[in-house]
């Protein structure tokens, strides 16, 4: 067959690449150091972000936990204006959505 074909590599590694674009100066290198500060700039955001959501997560619990509890007490000392409560948001409901 053809003698060039078999001696140039179809797929090149990284240091055959930064031979071929040595007058590049920063070649892949550059753009490896580019990529990971990128990732570790996105990294950092997203830890910030995870921090943020944690506390407000946590007291959009405790304010559940506290409204719910709040619900049980009420519904435990009036137990029938809870029952006409709950009927008549049942009944607007339906009328709506007739």
């Amino acid at each position: 067959m053809n003698a060039d074909t078999s001696t140039q590599n179809p797929f090149p590694t990284s240091a055959e690449q930064s031979g071929a674009s040595g007058s590049n100066g920063a070649g892949l290198n550059g753009d490896a150091n580019r990529v990971r500060r990128m990732a570790q700039s996105l990294h950092e955001a997203v830890d910030s972000l995870e921090q943020k959501l944690g506390s407000s997560s946590e007291r959009v619990m405790n304010m559940q936990q506290e409204y719910g509890d709040m619900a049980r007490e009420q519904v435990r000392n009036n137990p029938l204006a809870a029952l006409g409560v709950a009927f008549a948001a049942g009944f607007v409901i339906a009328k709506i959505f007739r």
